[in-house]
């Protein structure tokens, strides 16, 4: 803190003003001893900074309720000055920094489960062999009750995302309730590194049509991509979908390195421009080899920054029909950069822009900037085959489709945990499944026999009317307990509007090509 108040007293009472050096008093008004001329600069930010100081002093001198210095500058001074930019610029106390500094080095440590997470409820949905809990004997339908002394049950799922996320960091003992078993079980688990994948799904959706989903970009996401497009074998495949639904971003790089796997040699993936006027950009490596079957990829409102940055060169060079909803609009090129006393700031020093030149940026309301996007009102840009594309901030798909609603049978199933707990009761009795497993209609008579049981009793209208969507959801929840979360998830897609739609893209003429 004396260091900064030290560095602007320099400035503004010694090295660039002819001001007197003495402190300012209520009944000694500011005066220059010169005129402040426009093309100094220098003696421009001096007359801002006095005027800072004399505020601050003032404030310091005068004001009923005495502040610490530290509070009036580093929680008042600096964010307002801020705010005047755009709301990802941020700066941080020394706390903050340190703290920020050990989250980048920090490893990741888990049990090697996922599970579903309901208001009062969590189930093991699937446990990977060699983890903390494949090691300990938990099982898939296994309801996690407790972790140390607190109780699951009665808390909201955002409380218990908090607990789970905590429990990650030590050593704990959970409770476990098994079906057909009448006492609780008593594990003790210790957290340990965990890989997660970031491109957690790869599967074949439907003949010769792959399905990846990328969920951020990290520093392996590109190695595990080109892992599991050969895994596929996608240079026999017709199509491939990328779900980049809900991914906020990560490094960049490695959305350059997947861009490189699907577009030609030299073709430019992104420019990056700030207000020194230096332009950088990112092209396709020369010796690269792509991948030349149709390409569709799925983004909504959460797809962002990395994730905008590849779909933006693919829809530019007209690699891939882009599917979904508007993606989020983050094109921001941040730099973190240590200041003194300990504290860092992050800056916005440029912005992204796609191959046709379009900004990734949305519109930074209640900013400066702000005003530098109004004025173009969503300019259109032209692709390599010509079509137009909106700019302007994100990315808009070229087939948009919403999401399918939710009727309310279908709320009140999900969020009861009536079909997973349905599942784990029936697995207790049916393991192993059957290669050819399906929802036959006795299923479907002991599923309806269950909810009434808890006091969910459907009219026979809404039954025969969601039938379809409850065999589905049955079959979903019953093979990834049984077979693994991707297995669910290859029933989930079929119902899903909007990979659906992508998943059609293939099979009709339209603007797409593959790159030859």
């Amino acid at each position: 803190m004396r260091t900064i108040l030290r560095y602007l007293f320099c400035l503004a009472l010694a090295g660039l003003t002819g001001y007197p050096a003495e402190p300012l008093s209520a009944s000694q008004p500011a005066q220059s001893a010169s005129p402040v001329s426009p093309d100094d600069p220098a003696q421009g930010l001096a007359l801002e900074l006095r005027r800072f100081l004399d505020v601050f002093t003032t404030v310091q001198r005068e004001a009923a309720d005495r502040q610490p210095a530290e509070k009036l500058v580093y929680e008042g001074a600096i964010p307002s000055m801020l705010r005047q930019l755009d709301p990802h610029t941020q700066f941080f106390d020394p706390g903050q920094f340190e703290q920020l500094r050990q989250m980048e080095q920090s490893e990741q440590k888990g049990f090697g489960s996922i599970v579903s997470v309901l208001p009062g409820q969590v189930i093991f949905l699937q446990i990977f062999p060699g983890t903390p809990t494949g090691k300990a004997g938990i099982q898939p339908g296994d309801e996690l009750v407790a972790i140390g002394n607190v109780a699951i049950s009665g808390l909201e799922p955002e409380q218990i995302v908090q607990l789970l996320t905590e429990a990650r960091q030590q050593r704990i003992v959970i409770l476990v309730r098994r079906q057909g078993d009448a006492q609780l079980l008593r594990f003790t688990l210790t957290p340990e590194l965990v890989d997660a994948a970031t491109v957690d799904r790869a599967f074949q959706l439907s003949p010769g049509v792959g399905y990846i989903r990328i969920t951020s970009w990290d520093p392996q996401t590109s190695t595990q991509l080109h892992e599991a497009l050969e895994k596929l074998g996608v240079r026999s495949l017709r199509g491939l979908i990328l779900d980049l639904r809900d991914n906020p971003g990560g490094v960049v790089k490695t959305a350059l390195d997947a861009a490189s796997m699907f577009l030609q040699p030299g073709q430019r993936i992104l420019t990056a421009k700030g207000r020194t006027g230096v332009v950088e950009s990112a092209d396709v490596p020369k010796g690269a080899a792509p991948y030349t079957c149709k390409l569709a990829v799925v983004i909504n409102g959460k797809t962002a920054s990395a994730s905008e940055i590849l779909t933006g060169a693919l829809q530019d060079h007209d690699r891939a029909t882009i599917v979904g909803e508007p993606s989020y609009g983050k094109g921001l090129v941040q730099s973190v950069l240590p200041l003194s006393d300990g504290t860092g700031l992050a800056l916005t020093t440029a912005f992204y822009y796609t191959p046709s030149g379009r900004s990734i940026q949305r519109p930074l309301h209640d900013s400066a900037l702000s005003k530098t996007f109004a004025a173009t009102d969503r300019p259109t840009f032209k692709t390599d085959a010509g079509r137009l594309v909106a700019g302007g901030g994100g990315i808009q798909p070229d087939i948009r489709v919403a999401p399918a609603g939710r009727t309310q049978l279908e709320i009140v199933l999900d969020a009861s945990g009536a079909v997973t707990a349905f599942a784990t009761h029936y697995l207790a009795a049916h393991t192993p499944l059957p290669e050819a497993f399906s929802i036959s209609p006795a299923i479907m008579d002991d599923f309806k026999v269950f909810l009434s049981e808890r006091n969910i009793q459907p009219g026979v209208a809404e039954w025969s009317t969601e039938r379809p969507w409850i065999s589905d959801r049955l079959l979903e929840e019953i093979l990834t307990q049984a077979k693994g979360v991707a297995e669910g998830d290859r029933v989930a897609a079929r119902r899903d509007a909007q990979i659906q739609a992508a998943l059609a893209s293939f099979d009709r003429d339209s603007t797409t090509v593959a790159a030859r």
